[in-house]
């Protein structure tokens, strides 16, 4: 084997025809072995894989790999979210149709996952667009349209008037729009939601029984869901019969109210825009203001006052109602009470407006903390003060004090809250999956029958550049009522793509039934066990997935509460300190990587740069040193071993020398190490530094008896094996090599816990504190006895000349320090 020269490029595409003709990854459901499915997010078809994806699919490779080894049936599939506006965009700029572009990028794109050696089960394949696939996803709208999730309402949203559709709040680049440049505007658009606040008690209570999430990512979506007990608070319109009503977590403040502020589209403001002319600028200059609430924290706070005022419900005092840009009407009841000297946000927009700023909370008397109000908001809880009956009370008691006093005027009354909204998932745009439903005139809204789905999205269409086409197609969208037969028309809004991205795990374990959106495969693989993919992920997309399965369970197609037993988020490929993405060019595509140093080397590189966690910047120079350490540390070292001609024989132990029986310990120790370093530390950075230190020593191993020839060639299988996660190709012609038979078949070895009683230890040896030499005695050698062998080391001997020993302190196993004088 020393005359061949280790060539990446036969290598792995000797592999990889291998793996394609023997269907290795290929799962079944017929099979004997425990069930494991590991899933890594799979991609939108941008045209070209960039580091980031192939550090995500190489993660996920790794686990399913390790899986494999320890004797699981794994499902490792691989699909495409191929719906989405960077597709339309596309298609503008090409004069192609998004279809067509789409199924180019996925060719490409799957080439290159097969060069990078991924395990994927490619006979589960599809893309969110196939028809097979979004019928499904059509048939479950119309079954929760059924059951009451799904309904239609108005909201306020972002609005491009030359592209006429609705922008995401990340589609809107300094208040003009991505794509058309033009500015954006809130309009009161008819939209589709979906019903997700019916289950947000589930969601956020589930939470709690995920120990295979990080802490981190359940914080985020606790934080989303957004649980909070509060009081809803009547304040009476003066003058009027009608009123507000407030929400608010800080009812012992209440006494502390000096104004109400409105949204601009909440219905008084709106009134009282239609006779003052510099309202109704304001309510305009606030439409014009993108509505996102990250977004609105970050505006100088602005409002007017609407010449009206409420009574406040336990003083009786008279209380001017305001509107104000910071105000989302999509949340609660679109009127918020201002407490400037306990809220910031209300004590800036009482400074800019010489509001009046009342305090009627004072810190606890053992808190360090102070009440400054003329340089801020005290928004600590404390102790009321101002607050005629309620003085001296703390929060809590305050707060059932307050409760019960407006309770009894019939003025407000406790409620739990949500911070999550409705989900809404009508898009104005082409590329997407039409929704499901027919609008008719005499019947309302009517879902499409079974029977006439899917129902399919033209595929061969045209772009003129302003809105969807779908709403210049007649043909398409004219139709008859499923009721009443009469004239009707389809929806021609497309569905959100997080709805295709909601699913498509469960679809994975069935993805050819004809019959239904799953079938009784679903139950065999059931949660998935691990699932991968970026920490960008960790609200929207988990969140949705969640509550869709939550929704199929209530359906009986799923058994589980939850779709994802364990989560593996990742950190980012950076470049220049940035997400590396399909802009970095050459840089971003592993394309020139992979036909230069070869597969290995780049998930060799990706896999040792940092833990799963963290993101890293990346550097060619990883793969290049990783193409030779393959080629010159583990491919010379088998071949080196092979190239002896020698059969091995066979290890016994009781005839290994010291130095063989320090050589096999280190073996063993390493199948350990790496064996939890897989999977439970998912540490795969630290499996490829022990598998490169034991190489190392294995260089160093001079022993030439039989029984040497045993304990390396051991060592190179062990090597071969555990790295074969990966580095799964080289792995694969080593193993061969040096077994005779295929890694695929392989299991994960048993450790030899004999081999790991460790026969000498090294002992630091001190004097006075610093280290003079090490030594190597027997494990839990008594302090005489380290003192006898550490006396003898020539360079303690040195430092001990004509000097008295005071005492010695001995800690066993680790060091030894002699005080002298």
């Amino acid at each position: 084997m020393n005359k061949q020269r280790y060539d990446h490029v036969k290598v792995e595409n000797d592999v990889q025809q291998g793996w394609e003709e023997a269907g290795t990854f290929v799962a079944t459901e017929n099979s004997d072995k425990p069930k494991y499915y590991c899933l890594s997010m799979f991609p939108y078809p941008s045209g070209q894989l960039h580091m980031g994806h192939v550090r995500t699919y190489t993660l996920g490779d790794v686990i399913s790999r390790f899986q494999r080894l320890q004797g699981r049936n794994v499902l490792h599939p691989m699909g495409w979210d191929a719906f989405g506006l960077p597709a339309e965009n596309a298609a503008i700029q090409r004069n192609i149709p998004p279809a067509q572009w789409t199924k180019g990028n996925i060719e490409h794109m799957k080439s290159q996952m097969r060069a990078l050696g991924f395990s994927f089960d490619w006979s589960r394949e599809f893309a969110t667009c196939d028809p097979d696939y979004y019928r499904w996803e059509q048939w479950f709208f119309t079954r929760m349209f059924r059951k009451s999730l799904v309904y239609k309402k108005s909201a306020w949203l972002n609005w491009d008037p030359v592209d006429k559709t609705v922008l995401a709040n990340e589609q809107v680049v300094d208040g003009r729009g991505w794509r058309s440049d033009a500015p954006v505007e809130r309009r009161e658009v008819t939209q589709w939601f979906v019903r997700i606040t019916d289950y947000a008690e589930e969601l956020l209570n589930c939470l709690d029984h995920l120990p295979g999430w990080p802490e981190k990512i359940k914080t985020l979506q606790r934080n989303w869901i957004g649980k909070s007990r509060g009081i809803s608070v009547i304040f009476p319109l003066k003058g009027e019969a009608d009123s507000l009503s407030v929400y608010t977590t800080r009812p012992d403040t209440l006494m502390g109210v000096t104004s109400i502020a409105v949204a601009p589209q909440h219905p008084l403001a709106i009134k009282a825009g239609a006779d003052k002319p510099a309202i109704q600028s304001f309510l305009e200059q606030c439409n014009r203001t993108l509505g996102a609430e990250a977004n609105i924290a970050k505006l100088p706070k602005q409002g007017m006052a609407l010449g009206l005022a409420v009574t406040h419900p336990l003083s009786g005092e008279e209380i001017p109602v305001w509107v104000a840009n910071f105000v989302l009407m999509e949340y609660g009841s679109g009127a918020v009470m201002s407490v400037p000297a306990h809220d910031q946000r209300d004590w800036e927009f009482a400074q800019e407006y010489q509001l009046p700023i009342k305090q009627v909370i004072a810190p606890l008397p053992e808190s360090a903390e102070e009440c400054a109000l003329d340089s801020g908001a005290f928004t600590a809880r404390g102790l009321l003060i101002n607050s005629g009956s309620f003085d001296g009370l703390d929060f809590d008691a305050a707060f059932d004090a307050i409760a019960l006093a407006l309770a009894e005027k019939k003025l407000g009354e406790q409620q739990i809250n949500y911070r999550l909204r409705d989900w809404g998932v009508a898009r104005q745009r082409y590329w997407g999956c039409p929704i499901p439903m027919i609008n008719c005139a005499q019947c309302g809204a009517v879902p499409v029958p079974d029977e006439d789905l899917p129902v399919l999205l033209p595929t061969e269409v045209e772009f003129e550049g302003l809105g969807s086409p779908l709403k210049k197609m007649p043909d398409w969208y004219e139709t008859d009522c499923p009721e009443c037969g009469g004239a009707a028309q389809r929806e021609t809004d497309t569905l959100d793509t997080f709805m295709e991205s909601s699913w498509y795990y469960a679809r994975f374990a069935c993805s050819d039934a004809k019959d239904g959106m799953l079938d009784e495969r679903a139950d065999y693989w059931g949660q998935v066990d691990h699932y991968v993919g970026g920490e960008e992920h960790a609200i929207l997309h988990l969140l949705y997935a969640r509550f869709f399965h939550k929704v199929m369970r209530d359906e009986g197609m799923v058994k589980s509460d939850e779709p994802f037993e364990k989560l593996l988020p990742i950190g980012m490929v950076l470049q220049g300190g940035t997400k590396m993405s399909k802009s970095a060019g050459d840089a971003g595509d592993p394309q020139h990587l992979l036909e230069q140093y070869g597969a290995d080397a780049v998930r060799l590189a990706m896999m040792f740069a940092s833990p799963p966690e963290q993101s890293f910047e990346w550097s060619q120079q990883g793969v290049e040193a990783a193409n030779k350490w393959l080629r010159t540390r583990l491919w010379a070292l088998v071949a080196q071993h092979l190239d002896t001609g020698d059969k091995e024989a066979k290890i016994d132990a009781r005839r290994l020398t010291p130095a063989e029986r320090d050589m096999r310990r280190l073996s063993h120790e390493t199948l350990s190490k790496c064996a939890d370093d897989y999977g439970r530390r998912l540490s795969f950075n630290t499996v490829v530094s022990t598998v490169m230190s034991l190489l190392n020593h294995l260089v160093k191993f001079a022993e030439t008896s039989p029984q040497a020839g045993a304990v390396r060639g051991e060592a190179l299988r062990i090597a071969v094996l555990t790295l074969s996660p990966i580095t799964p190709h080289i792995c694969h012609a080593l193993w061969e090599q040096l077994t005779g038979e295929s890694i695929d078949r392989a299991d994960w070895p048993a450790v030899d816990r004999s081999a790991l009683e460790k026969t000498s230890v090294e002992l630091a040896v001190q004097v006075n504190g610093k280290l003079r030499g090490r030594v190597q005695v027997q494990p839990d050698a008594s302090e005489d006895e380290a003192v006898a062998v550490a006396r003898e080391e020539a360079n303690v001997k040195k430092f001990m000349a004509g000097k008295t020993t005071r005492k010695c302190i001995y800690v066993p196993n680790r060091v030894l320090n002699f005080v002298v004088s």
